[in-house]
């Protein structure tokens, strides 16, 4: 099995098992070249955050039972797409991010002195 690692090139960390998260929904912000969305930022979502996310067209705040997404809340971390955290940083509204749990793949994006700026 191969280790994936994160922007510090150290072992993934769980990112959140409640609600569980990760483009495989095992509560990791792995990544495979058919994840368009590039799922690899594991974010602390804020109510702003989800409000602008709503905003531009991804409701992450309703469930969707039939998707096994129990809709999100203030505080839950959850594995963004490194382009609409990006995207959210130039609004100023980029939620908080846990490093040890953000694949390394972010920093192909987002360069690592930035997403410090919004470490937990």
């Amino acid at each position: 099995m191969i280790t994936t690692l994160n922007v510090f090139g150290q072992p993934l960390e769980n990112c959140s098992c409640d609600p569980m998260t990760g483009y495989f929904r095992d509560g990791f912000c792995n990544t495979i070249s058919s994840d368009s969305g590039t799922h690899v930022v594991c974010a602390i979502v804020t109510n702003e955050f989800l409000e602008y996310s709503l905003k531009k067209g991804n409701d992450l705040i309703t469930p969707k039972p039939n998707w096994n997404f129990p809709g999100l809340k203030a505080g839950d971390k959850w594995c963004l797409c490194v382009s609409r955290w990006k995207e959210a940083e130039k609004a100023n509204v980029a939620p908080k991010i846990d490093l040890n749990a953000t694949h390394q793949l972010a920093l192909e994006y987002v360069s690592l002195e930035l997403l410090q700026q919004y470490s937990i």
